[in-house]
């Protein structure tokens, strides 16, 4: 049997070798995930901490319930499900005027919609949810932003990327016009980053149609509720969540340090293609106290110009 006695200066090198390692593991689980698009945001299911597992009662030692937010990674685009609703809770892009230019031999009639194998069995959406549903596979992530090969191309298909969007008059067209401004984007600002995601909205229980002003702070008490969320779900056994909104958000610049911003947040239904998008423009505070998101945290949000402004924010 080999000895077992070490020097102490080798114990000590190892010591402090293994906890300069510990540090940069942990640092890099805290502060987030790289992606060649930049940061997009931390990790979030934490790992096991007995020590705070022993303030608990050590109940966290028989695992953690969640939620778990499966950080998506594809080669156009970064993605957080959210496992409950079988859809995202925001889909991240980056794209330049070199990330739009097509590949050779790409063509969208060679993607097909798949379900997400990456997503435990129970938790994912299934193309047969969609299936004689009345609503849309939407994109997040749109598949002409995934133009320089054909498996980033493909993978916009999964059903991680898609939401439940009404087709006549929204996917097909509003929102569609919408993805297009983004990419005309790249012809002016030299970066564009977009984040787009599902809203759930009040609505106030006296009416069909009336849902909360998102941008009202100042909200008068009252005895009883006023306002309920009221969604439909898509499959056989009520899977996919259908949102009654979604956000797109684009943050843009040509220097790398000044940044303008614009939030949207569009209704699911049919919009007239004459509406102005400007209709649409919210405070991101809005998204995010609906959400639950934070955008751009690292940035100094007071700095941040609009692009409404500078850009007509018309869609073509």
């Amino acid at each position: 049997m080999a000895s077992t006695t070490q020097h102490p200066l080798r114990l000590v090198s190892i010591g402090f070798f293994l906890g300069v390692l510990c540090s940069f593991l942990m640092s890099c689980a805290w502060s987030g995930m790289s992606h060649p698009g930049g940061h997009w945001g931390a990790l979030t299911r934490r790992a096991y901490d007995s020590s705070v597992a022993a303030d608990a009662g050590g109940v966290l030692k028989f695992g953690n319930p969640g939620p778990v937010h499966d950080l998506l990674e594809r080669q156009q685009y970064v993605a957080s499900y959210d496992r409950r609703n079988r859809i995202a809770h925001w889909v991240g892009e980056h794209l330049t005027e070199e990330s739009l230019k097509a590949g050779e031999n790409v063509d969208r009639d060679k993607s097909s919609f798949k379900e997400d194998g990456s997503i435990p069995t129970m938790f994912r959406a299934l193309l047969k949810d969609y299936t004689g549903s009345g609503y849309d596979r939407g994109h997040m992530a749109p598949a002409a932003d995934a133009l320089a090969s054909q498996d980033a191309m493909d993978e916009t298909f999964l059903l991680t990327n898609m939401a439940p969007q009404v087709g006549i008059g929204f996917n097909r067209h509003y929102w569609a016009y919408l993805e297009g401004f983004v990419r005309d984007l790249t012809k002016n600002y030299t970066d564009v980053y977009v984040y787009t995601g599902p809203l759930f909205i009040p609505k106030r229980i006296s009416s069909d149609n009336e849902y909360f002003d998102i941008e009202q702070d100042d909200v008068s008490a009252s005895s009883k509720p006023t306002y309920h969320i009221e969604y439909p779900l898509l499959g056989a056994v009520p899977n996919v969540a259908v949102p009654t909104h979604f956000y797109k958000i684009v943050l843009v610049s040509s220097t790398g340090s000044d940044y303008l911003l614009a939030a949207f947040v569009l209704p699911n239904q049919s919009i007239k293609s004459d509406t102005p998008l400007t209709d649409f423009e919210v405070e991101l505070s809005s998204v995010e106290r609906l959400s639950g998101l934070q955008f751009f945290e690292n940035l100094d949000r007071q700095s941040l110009g609009k692009l409404c402004e500078q850009n007509s924010c018309r869609l073509r």
